[in-house]
């Protein structure tokens, strides 16, 4: 008896993955492409290359992601990038879209 309640448990929990979120970088009119590779590098961990690649398609497209993560690190890479672009005195703005 205690299998047969066993095996209903596990037939009804749901495993369910955290919902990921992607951090985005809008491109402006002010903002050097030297620091925005700067923040690529430093924050998201790109190699300089992957940074460049990034960089330009923000530069060209308006906007790009830099990186899929959980909702509270995602929150904190935003508040980073904010934060990094106001004590260097650039307008950069990065948002959080669900993946």
């Amino acid at each position: 008896m205690a299998a047969k309640a066993h095996a209903e448990l596990e037939n009804e929990t749901e495993i369910r993955l955290p919902r990921l979120y992607k951090v985005v970088l809008l491109n402006d009119d002010f903002t050097s492409m030297e620091f925005v590779v700067r923040v690529l590098m430093e924050l998201f961990h790109h190699t300089q290359e992957k940074a460049m690649e990034i960089m330009l398609h923000i530069h060209e497209k308006g906007r790009g992601v830099c990186g899929v993560y959980t909702r509270e690190i995602a929150e904190t890479k935003v508040a980073q990038v904010h934060r990094l672009a106001k004590s260097n005195a650039y307008p950069l703005r990065a948002v959080m879209e669900e993946e």
